[in-house]
């Protein structure tokens, strides 16, 4: 995604920071979707997406959910909305609609879907319950909400390793910069049945830190990307980001990625 609304600080993902105009943003966009893609096209097909479904993508980056939305569950139609649309407009395919639209605005109503999906967005936003309870809003009787967003499993006992002490560097550099909360990520079940949707349920899935993998050339993209607001916390300096980069594509390498949690709701029929 390419992000939307304000941190409290003022902060926001797509200026503040991963700036879409900056070169090579979308190959880091689509490093993280060659990590996920295929968890979450498995997750919303066994949900019963196919053909004759009309889609939201929310937040859709690149719009390689989109695409193969279209291309291989054969749904009817995608409606790709962003807040920044450039890198979704110069990869057009038969039946992808593009939005550009500020999901966190009021005034966000494209229509009811059968499919609402938002892929590493809320996480980034204030205010998200009230967004949860929109996004919901938006599912036609019968149709699923689905959310992703990153956990983070670095903890109190994890390793001072190169790449555990710049993980937790980024995401206090985030958080203070963009308003980047992944905190609250498990709490998307509960909040989903508040929502008053039924059949809610989730999973994790963790991708392997393996030299030259998507995940490990999409954290060694991000952490570059996000350098100065890492600095800024005081945790690491630009030698120790140069190290957790070397890190990751060294054989030494032993460490759990951020994983992705989805879940999901059903609106009743």
């Amino acid at each position: 995604m390419t992000g939307f609304d304000d941190s409290p600080d003022g902060g926001r993902y797509g200026e503040a920071a991963f700036r879409p105009d900056q070169a090579g943003e979308s190959e880091r966009i689509d490093y993280g979707a060659l990590a996920y893609d295929d968890i979450t096209l498995a997750r919303l097909r066994n949900l019963g997406v196919g053909p004759g479904w009309r889609c939201l993508d929310v937040g859709a980056g690149t719009g390689t959910v989109s695409r193969r939305l279209l291309e291989e569950a054969g749904v009817t139609s995608v409606l790709a909305a962003d807040r920044d649309v450039r890198f979704l407009e110069t990869r057009p395919v038969p039946g992808l609609d593009v939005l550009e639209a500020d999901i966190s605005a009021p005034s966000f109503a494209p229509g009811r879907f059968r499919l609402v999906h938002a892929r590493f967005v809320l996480m980034h936003l204030p205010e998200r319950e009230r967004l949860i309870t929109a996004l919901a809003e938006l599912v036609a009787p019968g149709g699923v909400l689905v959310l992703s967003d990153a956990v983070d499993l670095t903890g109190e006992r994890t390793p001072d390793t190169p790449y555990g002490v710049a993980m937790r560097a980024m995401w206090e550099g985030l958080r203070t910069t963009i308003g980047t909360d992944v905190s609250w990520v498990p709490s998307y079940p509960r909040l989903l049945r508040g929502a008053g949707l039924e059949s809610v349920a989730a999973e994790v899935h963790v991708p392997p830190l393996l030299p030259d993998s998507p995940i490990s050339r999409f954290w060694a993209d991000t952490w570059d990307r996000s350098r100065a607001a890492m600095v800024a916390t005081g945790l690491v300096d630009d030698a120790a980001v140069d190290a957790a980069i070397r890190y990751l594509g060294a054989d030494e390498c032993a460490a759990l990625s951020a994983g992705m949690l989805t879940a999901w709701g059903r609106r009743p029929a």
